[in-house]
């Protein structure tokens, strides 16, 4: 059974969900309906099991204690697509 839902939400929003919606083929009450599903959704995430090989690797490296991932993705990804 479908029950109507009055929600307030900024215009520039709504036009933008709006959008998308038409762009996917699906209507805006379907889009917030499948999200209130899965974020109110009791089943649980299944462990995601790890291959043998995977688990090889453990420990397999080491970083330094002062490595900065985060500037190290940002310099590979620059270097990749600016050529930096």
């Amino acid at each position: 059974m479908n029950t109507k839902l009055t929600l307030t939400i900024d215009k520039k929003t709504i036009g933008k969900a709006k959008y998308y919606a038409s762009q996917k083929g699906r209507s805006l009450s379907d889009i917030v309906e499948c999200y209130l599903k899965a974020i109110t959704s009791k089943e649980e995430i299944k462990e995601v099991k790890t291959s043998p090989r995977i688990k090889s690797l453990k420990g397999s490296f080491s970083v330094p204690d002062d490595f900065d991932y985060k500037k190290e993705l940002s310099s590979g990804l620059s270097e990749k697509y600016l050529g930096k």
